[in-house]
């Protein structure tokens, strides 16, 4: 039986190869005058990596901060490790015994190449005070002589040499230490974020000698409070990033916490994260100052070919076909669950068993909206595997893609395998696919592929460029595909190169000049198995003085996929972010549906298809309208099909 089902999935795959490589894909691009900006931090890994890749943001993180002595760099690998207590954070540094040198020179490194830096600080009680190499025992667990304990506000005088004999870690401390060596976050040089510790909802399997207990949802909420508050009153321009949640289960119910039923009854909330948001919101009001800057989530796809595609040995043509399909679970509605066609839907216990949260992205944003206007949003670990496949090369250039048309904030890549040579391109074909450092283009525009399925495409514009910036992913590994581009643009486009990133090597390539566009319109082959970074040369600039990226001059409005028949994404720009602002549905009729406030000035709502009173409403065409101060009002139809 299992070598039928096999069989089956091969010829399946194959079947789809022959349609698809048989057709033509149709892709649009529209330029205009308001494009969304793509934030520069999306950019950014946990590993070094080369300068090659051009990071935008780099991060201090993972299970070793946890137990991060800042005063004598000693660390606690946790399980990870045999509970170790030792030197890990200090291999080749030149003074390892110096209070804050992991710190300092990882923002070194960071300013080095221009990225953005954040450093997670510590709250689950306890750090390591030794860094012997040996192993903590269970009767050793904090508090004992193998922890400092950590507090969160000094309560007196600073000192840029700390005692180490005190038994004590003062978080603020650190923060003053780190502004004091490098200046205010909203400086050149500063520190510019700070996460609020790792996975806390996991401390207990991980770092069980530290947090043996199960941690609560009201203990990582006010330790957040109370660890942000010490933050700021430090450097109040540092941006602050919590609760650094490790995965699905964290977002649902906080894994389960004991107080989840308690601390959710009778509010309206669908998942914690909704009341993560809520009570720093509500902190806000509380302390007269903003305490939590960016949603902060890590992201590990649990989609299935034959393995698990994180898996270091998900290899197979099934495991390469998931994940390639996989980032539609951040966007896609019409990507649902299936349990052997990863075409067709996502293999997952996430897609089977709670389908209401995905796609994730504007479930996301509607919590955010909803509960905290305002929050930026980070994935600062992720990784959908195989990178040192050519599957991992297209699935992180989608997610890349992904990250910048949905205003993601900042990303981290977090590595699964030693070798991450083709996720190493997939960042040059964005950041450096030229080799002198040229990038993808700092704000989205409007694009539409014929086939969502086997291709992805993402446009940008570079701001005081006369540049059109494609990403274009051919997710067929085995046949190419015939393209026609058309670029809707008041301008003449002119010219145009191909970079071109493939199975034969991890080398990014130059493949040449598009040799013929006619009236803005193009065709080229896209190789099978393939990333391809067209730049196209215009007539004028196309992009738009800076001051206007974050405050567009008019409204933007855009909705997909229409007709809809499950959700629909419903994409805007404001003018500013001051102002009666909101957007309505509104049926044929005239009458008032739903209406959406406390907007962001860029964002996306999700529509899925109910009235104010969480009814469904019945198939037929709505009109989506943007209303404002001072501002005509802009429209937009879509339609419900049931």
């Amino acid at each position: 039986m299992k070598i039928l089902n096999l069989f089956l999935i091969a010829a399946s795959i194959v079947f789809i190869t022959v349609q698809t490589c048989s057709q033509t894909v149709n892709f649009t691009i529209v330029i205009n005058s308001s494009p969304t900006p793509i934030s520069p931090y999306i950019y950014g890994a946990n590993p070094e990596f080369t300068t090659l890749e051009n990071l935008g943001a780099r991060r201090l993180g993972g299970n070793r901060l946890t137990g991060y002595n800042w005063e004598n760099n000693a660390s606690h690998a946790g399980t990870d490790w045999y509970n170790d207590n030792d030197n890990y954070m200090t291999y080749g540094l030149p003074n390892p015994d110096v209070s804050g040198a992991t710190l300092t020179a990882f923002h070194n490194a960071a300013l080095s190449v221009g990225a953005y830096s954040t450093i997670t600080l510590q709250m689950a009680g306890y750090v390591a005070r030794d860094k012997s190499g040996k192993s903590v025992t269970a009767a050793e667990t904090a508090p004992s002589y193998r922890w400092d304990r950590v507090q969160f506000v000094k309560g007196t005088a600073f000192s840029l040499s700390p005692i180490l004999t005190d038994s004590v870690v003062y978080m603020d401390e650190c923060v003053n230490f780190l502004v004091n060596t490098f200046g205010a976050a909203n400086t050149s040089r500063g520190v510019k974020g700070y996460i609020l510790d790792n996975e806390p909802a996991l401390w207990p399997s991980t770092h069980p000698r530290i947090h043996p207990a199960a941690t609560t949802c009201t203990e990582v909420l006010q330790k957040g409070i109370s660890l942000s508050l010490a933050v700021k009153n430090v450097d109040s321009s540092a941006e602050i990033f919590g609760p650094a949640l490790y995965g699905f289960s964290a977002y649902k119910d906080f894994q389960g916490a004991s107080d989840w039923n308690t601390v959710s009854n009778g509010k309206g909330y669908s998942w914690f994260i909704d009341y993560y948001l809520d009570e720093m919101k509500k902190a806000e009001k509380t302390y007269g100052k903003r305490l939590l800057n960016v949603l902060d989530l890590h992201w590990y796809p649990e989609a299935i070919g034959d393995n698990r595609i994180t898996a270091s040995g998900a290899n197979t043509a099934t495991d390469k076909a998931a994940r390639v399909q996989a980032p539609r679970t951040l966007w896609d509605s019409k990507y649902g669950y299936s349990s052997s066609d990863p075409v067709v839907g996502e293999k997952s216990w996430i897609s089977q068993w709670n389908p209401s949260y995905l796609p994730l992205l504007p479930r996301l944003q509607a919590s955010i909206n909803k509960y905290y206007p305002g929050t930026k949003l980070s994935f600062t670990e992720y990784t959908y595997g195989g990178e040192d496949d050519i599957t991992g090369a297209l699935a992180q250039s989608d997610v890349l893609g992904i990250f910048g048309k949905y205003g993601v904030y900042l990303a981290t890549f977090w590595p699964s395998r030693d070798n991450t040579s083709y996720v190493q391109a997939a960042y040059r074909m964005y950041r450096n696919y030229d080799g002198a450092k040229s990038t993808f283009g700092d704000a989205s525009t409007p694009t539409s592929t014929s086939d969502s399925v086997s291709t992805s495409i993402y446009s940008s514009v570079k701001t005081g460029a006369k540049e059109i910036h494609l990403i274009v992913i051919n997710k067929n590994f085995i046949s190419s595909r015939n393209a026609n581009f058309t670029v809707q643009y008041t301008n003449s486009v002119v010219s145009g190169n191909v970079w071109v990133l493939d199975s034969s090597s991890s080398l990014v390539k130059n493949a040449g000049s598009i040799t013929s566009i006619h009236n803005n319109s193009f065709s080229y082959t896209l190789p099978a198995g393939s990333v391809c970074h067209f730049v196209l040369q215009t007539s004028a600039n196309v992009g738009v003085a800076q001051t206007n990226l974050n405050t567009p001059s008019i409204f933007r409005l855009e909705a997909f996929p229409n007709p809809f028949n499950v959700s629909c994404t419903i994409e805007y720009s404001l003018p500013n972010n001051f102002g009666d602002y909101r957007i309505e549905i509104i049926d044929v009729i005239g009458r008032l549906i739903k209406t959406y406030r406390q907007l962001n000035k860029n964002g996306y709502i999700m529509w899925s298809g109910m009235n104010e009173n969480n009814q469904v409403v019945a198939s037929g065409v709505y009109c989506v309208v943007v209303k404002g101060e001072n501002q005509r009002p802009l429209s937009k139809r879509i339609v419900l099909m049931k």
